[in-house]
């Protein structure tokens, strides 16, 4: 998740709650990865992906594979959670991180990284 993450435009890393949380210029977080072992106040029973979504995609994502999909504790109804346990598909998961930096980043940065 990391390299995906880092590869976008003026990307950079901290922890929010202890957990590994990726922003667009510092300022505005638009994907998390939480473990429950490390993160356990975050109260997450297995190792997911947060991250922002598209309008209306949260609600089309736990309609259509609840298995996978689910309502994070952050961020709000704007946020969609991902298990990435056993093994993720990487290209499903680089897809929501893409899709979740474009709700957060400027436009100009969205045009960069459409180029």
């Amino acid at each position: 998740m990391r390299e995906r993450c880092l590869a976008l435009p003026e990307v950079t890393e901290g922890l929010t709650h202890g957990a590994p949380t990726w922003f667009v210029r510092g300022r505005r977080s638009f994907a998390k990865f939480v473990e429950p072992a490390e993160h356990p106040r975050l109260g997450q029973p297995r190792v997911a992906l947060w991250a922002a979504a598209p309008p209306g995609a949260r609600q089309e994502l736990l309609a259509a594979e609840p298995d996978r999909f689910f309502a994070p504790a952050f961020g709000g109804s704007g946020w969609v959670g991902m298990w990435l346990d056993p093994g993720p598909d990487w290209d499903e998961v680089t897809e929501v991180i893409t899709d979740a930096y474009r709700q957060v980043a400027p436009k100009r940065l969205v045009a960069r990284l459409d180029r």
